[in-house]
């Protein structure tokens, strides 16, 4: 058997040049072939192989042909041309000596080559047969019957329109049509990457264009792409990033927007661009293709663009309505009644044979209605083992996602319970029967409450047709609606678009980038409400995106080019201006997905107490980081299998494996911004080989297991084999390999892992300055309440509570003050408690379903945390009382330590806005590409300091929430001013900008002084007392303003003693302690001292007063 020279025969025909690699899935399927071609050659044996050798043994014909049928003499092709013995001789293969040893002989090789021309063959058979099935496949699509008209449309129009329903081939036809009619610089978006890359596929596939660049994808941070490329999918708002950089979209002659239809931000926000773009470019052709859903909104919005309506093709669906009567819909603990369900289930049992296949789909509101439902579906399943009962909801892992494509055994339906995902972003083959709720849950926004909600809400008709049609796809169906036929017609036409009732945050702010003057003109395609429309600029100033004229902050030009949340983008920037960028990596990239944590992780006993190693009691944030941390610690080979370490803490791996992956996005995205250095990891020669060797081997597994497809499993009512799964090797472990060096993981763990209170602190002042003005303060009698009934107050929501899964809900008793922490302050009286210990709880988001919850909660400093993040900040003459927002109110016992705090706090903050600057000039001049400087480096180092001393004070005050009452009367006033500037009227219109709503003056932008009432102290708080002065380290007997004049003049100096370089003669000349200042009132340049310079303006000025005087 040739089988047994298999070594030799890979060195001859499986070279590196040949058709064929080693070790390729064809490269098995060969020897397969060849086994059975020698079956078949032993079973016939009509005439020796030998003999076929010789053409003289041959019977010829006229068309010189052999009388015995041979299939050799179909191939119309020629590899390895030459004879036997040359072939072997250029492989290195030893020639047969015909002395008696077994070796393989030139016979042998010839009847080879022999049988790898007809494997060839078989191939090409193969791929002409599937070719002919897929253009069969695209005559019979109902789009095909459009062509003609669609082409023609594009070519006399700007503007085109595309309606067809689910499976007409809109998606991956039309884009085919236009690049055969010429069309060029063709640009095709998708609301998701998976569909941008599934469809460049599809469509590469269909042209014959897979291993070529004609067709290309670009997602975020991954592209295939080339000069000869010339159609490309994307994104929706990879598009909008690359409108900021050329307006004009020069690249693109057609753009084809798909799936307008699901109305998302992002996809609104674009069709407005669009719009606008056609006005100045005449030469761009644009296709729309939507659902038939609501076409003459958007033809409309396109002046009247000409429609082209393409059928679906959906097999015939019955509707059976079945109303639920008023008292059969709750039960009497209020959780939804399964009766009507179950009942469903069993008329499929007695109208239709188990024999016959078919599945049932349900369509429920929300993940507490899929328990109810499964629990009593599983019961009756139990009974009469006809159903495999299957909850599909984003919160599952992915594997338990992933059963419901799975095969149900003879005689066994699967009865799929699920969320309205299943209307459109996943499709399962198979389901014959719907049942229809007529209910979904939807997340609205409540602006002034900064409060997202989860609410039940009836469908839209739009949503109970999608429903419908999940029946008919591959055969007829029967769709149950639990709802009368009156009902359905009461039903809205259309579901609420996302950009009505979605915070609009990262949407103003990207239109404000693109130099829209006014974004409340922007002709969007249906306005959002102009409330929500004014609250996000105000969340956008709040978060220093945008000045008070609307104009972006340099922190705001950075945010506008970096593709996420304004949180997550404000939390990255402050990550590389502390130098934390490790960890804050981590967190933003925890924070952007879903929690790890499954429902098990909570519920399961020893699931939850296995989970309490990785539970920090600062916060949610620090748990997911501590998680993550433990599982990339395991991964480098530390400790146990990270597959049965998330089951047994009932966590979800594929949660981990995305956030490595957004964090080094995030990662890129800021090396490209150039607000961090590039990272460049020192290897030796050995490690570099080592790795070379290890990762070439991982991308042969990982293409051997990418071009496998997915085995469709047989499902059993217990589940799967939690061992069988440990044993099939994991896709995103090898992929996590590929871009993880062992070494890499084990140094960033290390630096991440060895950070003390300073980092921490530091970092929770990120996530709070990140997440600002989400901030709740504790209720005045939790004290007294049981940790499950702690209650919280935000600006805008009174009465909220803690997720009952978050970790500050399960350790609520570190948010109190116990006894000692009480301090008793001589001469001070308040009914509430004074401390160093207060604490508020920053929060991601307050979401409402039952009850309004905290999510994604940390603990932090409260008057240290606030001076340093709040937007506006009011004071009292002596700052013995501070307001924070019009929200929280501070009283300090003692001004004078109130003063030393509030100093450092102006110094810190007016740091960072010189940091940031500084950082975005030379971002903009180096085009990101140069490491930051050495004064950056410096005022980095400062400001840590800066910021550290501000965490660290410890200071005595009482804290208490204003009400909208105690806001209307809460400031003074134009006295206050008038209080404050009787000494040196002229000075201080000088110096500060008059508050003229609220009283007192501008310290700062965020500080206003003396516009807030005395409580019980004297305005001369601060008589007979020195305050040192951080810069200059000189004491003075000042009060409030003086100091921060002088702060602001020694803020000055200390920038001329920066920049000043004398010369060296200059240098050795006058004391070390001197720098150059240059007096304009003299007109001449001194060399003084920091305190001389600040005495030597003093003079200058009493000299004024008294000429004036």
């Amino acid at each position: 058997s040739l089988l047994f020279f298999r070594h030799e025969l890979s060195r001859i025909f499986f070279a590196d040049n040949s058709p064929i690699r080693r070790n390729s899935k064809q490269y098995d399927d060969f020897w397969t072939f060849l086994k059975k071609y020698e079956e078949h050659k032993r079973k016939k044996r009509d005439e020796p192989w030998e003999s076929r050798e010789n053409p003289s043994d041959y019977l010829e014909t006229s068309l010189g042909l052999p009388q015995t049928y041979d299939p050799i003499h179909k191939v119309n092709f020629s590899v390895f041309p030459g004879e036997p013995k040359a072939l072997m001789l250029d492989a290195g293969v030893m020639v047969d000596t015909d002395d008696g040893a077994s070796s393989l002989s030139e016979a042998d090789v010839a009847e080879a080559r022999t049988v790898f021309h007809l494997f060839l063959d078989f191939l090409q058979r193969q791929k002409f047969a599937k070719l002919k099935k897929l253009r069969d496949f695209q005559r019979n699509l109902p789009i095909a019957q459009q062509k003609e008209a669609i082409i023609e449309a594009v070519q006399k129009h700007q503007v085109v329109l595309i309606a067809g329903d689910t499976g007409c081939g809109k998606s991956t036809q039309i884009p085919q049509y236009l690049l055969n009619a010429g069309f060029e610089g063709i640009v095709c978006t998708q609301p998701r990457r998976i569909a941008a890359i599934a469809l460049c596929k599809r469509v590469a596939f269909e042209t014959l264009n897979e291993y070529g660049m004609h067709i290309g994808y670009q997602i975020r941070f991954e592209r295939r792409r080339s000069k000869h490329t010339r159609m490309i999918f994307m994104t929706e708002g990879l598009l909008l990033r690359q409108i900021s950089s050329d307006a004009m979209l020069k690249d693109y002659s057609v753009i084809i927007l798909d799936e307008i239809h699901e109305r998302h931000l992002t996809c609104d926000f674009l069709l407005g661009v669009v719009k606008c773009l056609l006005q100045h470019r005449e030469d761009l052709k644009v296709i729309l293709m939507s659902a038939t859903i609501n076409i003459q909104l958007f033809a409309q919005y396109f002046n009247n663009c000409p429609v082209v309506q393409v059928p679906g093709r959906l097999f015939p669906i019955q509707v059976q309505y079945c109303p639920v009567p008023v008292e059969e819909k709750r039960s009497r603990t209020g959780r939804l009644n399964p009766a009507p369900y179950v009942r469903l289930l069993s008329l499929v049992d007695n109208k239709y044979p188990s024999s016959e296949r078919g599945d049932l789909l349900v369509f429920l509101s929300g993940m507490s209605e899929i328990s109810a439902v499964q629990e009593a579906a599983e019961q009756y399943a139990s009974q009469n083992g006809h159903w495999i009962i299957l909850p599909l909801h984003s919160t599952l892992s992915l594997a338990e996602q992933d059963k419901v494509f799975d095969y149900a055994p003879e005689k066994v339906r699967k009865c799929i319970l699920s969320t309205n995902i299943a209307e459109t972003s996943v499709t399962i083959d198979g389901v014959r029967f719907v049942i229809d709720s007529g209910k979904v849950k939807e997340m609205s926004y409540d602006s002034a409450s900064h409060m997202q909600k989860l609410k039940e809400f009836p469908i839209s008709r739009a949503s109970a047709e999608q429903r419908k049609g999940r029946a008919g796809r591959t055969g007829p169906g029967v769709c149950f609606r639990l709802y009368s036929e009156l009902e359905y017609e009461a039903l809205s036409a259309y579901s609420t678009p996302e950009i009505q009732r979605v915070p609009l945050n990262s949407l103003l702010l990207q239109l404000v980038a693109l130099g829209l003057p006014n974004v409340r003109q922007f002709p969007f395609l249906e306005p959002p409400p102009s409330e929500s429309i004014e609250e996000a600029v105000q969340v956008l100033k709040e978060q220093g995106a945008l000045t008070v004229d609307e104009e972006l902050t340099p922190t705001g030009r950075i945010l506008s080019q970096l593709p996420v949340d304004v949180t997550i983008g404000k939390v990255l920037i402050l990550g590389c201006v502390f130098r934390l960028v490790d960890p804050v990596l981590s967190l933003a990239a925890a924070l952007s997905i879903p929690s790890p944590f499954t429902q098990r992780s909570f519920r399961d006993l020893d699931a939850s107490a296995a989970r309490k190693n990785v539970d920090s009691d600062h916060g949610d944030p620090f748990t997911l980081l501590n998680a993550y941390h433990e599982w990339l610690s395991m991964k480098s080979g530390c400790g146990e299998d990270t597959r049965k370490w998330c089951r047994r803490l009932g966590l979800e791996e594929q949660r981990f494996y995305e956030m490595t992956k957004l964090r080094n996005q995030f990662r890129q995205l800021l090396e490209e911004v150039g607000l961090m250095e590039r990272q460049v990891e020192a290897a030796s020669s050995v490690e570099r080989v080592q790795r070379h060797g290890e990762l070439r081997k991982l991308r042969d597994l990982r293409r051997q297991m990418q071009k496998e497809p997915r085995k469709k499993r047989v499902l059993r009512p217990t589940g799967r084999d939690e061992d069988e799964e440990d044993e099939v090797i994991d896709l995103k472990d090898v992929e996590f390999r590929l871009q993880q060096d062992p070494s890499q993981v084990q140094g960033f763990l290390k630096r991440s892992r060895s950070f003390g209170f300073h980092d921490l602190s530091l970092m929770k002042l990120i996530l709070c300055s990140g997440v600002y003005p989400q901030i709740a303060i504790s209720d005045d009698h939790n004290s007294y309440k049981r940790d499950s009934d702690q209650v919280f107050h935000t600006k805008g929501k009174g009465f909220v509570v803690l997720h009952p899964n978050g970790v500050l809900a399960l350790h609520a008793d570190v948010l109190r003050l116990d006894d000692l922490d009480v301090l008793t302050v001589p001469g001070f009286r308040s009914s509430l408690p004074v401390s160093t210990k207060h604490q508020v709880v920053a929060f991601m988001s307050l979401l409402e379903t039952t009850k309004p919850y905290l999510l994604n909660c940390l603990r932090v400093q409260c008057v240290q945390m606030l001076l340093l993040v709040s937007s506006a900040i009011d004071s009292s003459m002596t700052l013995s009382r501070l307001v924070f927002d019009e929200f929280v109110e501070v009283t300090f016992p003692d001004p004078d330590e109130a003063l030393q705090l509030v100093l450092k706090v102006l110094i810190a903050r007016k740091l960072y806005g010189k940091l940031l600057a500084l950082m975005l000039k030379e971002t903009v001049e180096t085009e990101g590409k140069r490491e930051p400087s050495p004064e950056t480096f410096h005022l980095q180092r400062k400001l840590r300091c800066r910021f550290d001393a501000v965490l660290r004070t410890e200071i005595a005050y009482t804290v208490r929430r204003l009400l909208p009452a105690d806001v209307k009367h809460l400031y003074t006033g134009a006295q206050a001013f008038r209080a404050l500037a009787q000494d040196d009227d002229s000075l201080l219109e000088e110096r500060f900008k008059v508050n003229s709503k609220k009283g007192g003056v501008f310290l700062s932008e965020f500080f206003t002084f003396g516009s807030l009432e005395e409580i019980s102290l004297s305005a001369d708080a601060f008589a007979d007392k020195k305050w040192k002065c951080p810069i200059c380290e000189e004491e003075f007997p000042l009060s409030v303003i003086d100091a921060v004049l002088h702060l602001d003049d020694c803020d000055k100096d200390a920038d001329i003693k920066d920049e000043a370089e004398p010369s060296n003669e200059e240098t050795v000349r006058r004391d070390p302690s001197q720098k150059a200042y240059f007096c304009k009132e003299c007109n001449k340049e001194l060399y003084l001292s920091l305190p001389e310079i600040f005495k030597h303006r003093k003079g200058h000025q009493v000299a004024v007063t008294r000429e004036s005087s």
